[in-house]
């Protein structure tokens, strides 16, 4: 039977982090990582129109967080608490009834995925939620991260290919295969409706 790209009852669309940092001219740039907006705007506009949840993870580091250069860690200070960097990307158009994740609040270690030790995948199971649509920032690290966590959640888990961006390209097309292993359904196309080839 073909896959069903059409949102649904029991579906949910996860939004991994697009923020200003994670875009040109933010402390942590991904090439092209702005375009990803128009892409997951008209997902948005999907789950809307049926009144299906979305939700928006953020990353929301403390100053001095140890995932930083300053203090061992692999990334230039970025999404720091209450500054421009850490805010939504200005033409994300999330709805008022968005549920905003938080993550990457630890002292002691990063949380990539926005379902680690954030209590969204408790919340999902309540609402009743069985698929999710993943697109956002970046495809080989928080977006992975996060699909990778919902699967072993048991969800069934659609990445919006063209709603997400890698760090770098190697590293992304490793990143798809992860999840085309893992049973994630990877839809090509701005409208999502193909699914990618496996």
């Amino acid at each position: 039977m073909p896959l069903s790209v059409h949102p649904a009852t029991g579906d949910a669309l996860l939004i991994v982090d697009v923020q200003n940092d994670f875009c040109p001219g933010g402390a942590l740039p991904i090439d092209d990582g702005d375009r990803v907006v128009p892409v997951i705007n008209r997902w948005i506009k999907k789950f809307n129109e049926q009144g299906l949840p979305v939700y928006a993870s953020r990353d929301w580091h403390p100053k001095d967080h140890l995932s930083f250069e300053a203090e061992g860690g692999l990334w230039p200070a970025h999404c720091i608490q209450d500054t421009l960097g850490a805010a939504f990307h200005p033409d994300l158009k999330l709805p008022a009834s968005a549920v905003i994740v938080t993550k990457g609040v630890r002292f002691d270690q990063d949380q990539n995925s926005a379902l680690d030790q954030t209590g969204l995948e408790t919340h999902l199971r309540r609402k009743e939620i069985v698929r999710v649509f993943v697109a956002g920032l970046a495809l080989d690290v928080c977006v992975l991260a996060t699909a990778m966590d919902a699967r072993r959640a048991g969800l069934e888990v659609l990445l919006i290919l063209e709603g997400t961006r890698p760090v770098t390209e190697s590293n992304g097309t490793e990143a798809v295969a992860r999840m085309r292993a893992a049973g994630v359904s990877v839809l090509e196309g701005s409208s999502g409706q193909r699914p990618a080839e496996v």
